[in-house]
């Protein structure tokens, strides 16, 4: 979902970790990439 000529903003607004922390959605995203293993959850500054 992130695209290149997006804001640092926007892009925050969409998949930044409070975000996915507000929805069921968001959440599940978040426990499978913590259960695959990866570094970065979310995109960060």
């Amino acid at each position: 979902m992130i695209k290149k000529n997006k804001s640092f903003y926007s892009q925050i607004k969409v998949s930044g970790f409070l975000t996915r922390m507000r929805t069921k959605q968001g959440r599940t995203v978040i426990k499978k990439r913590r259960k695959k293993g990866r570094k970065k959850l979310t995109i960060q500054k």
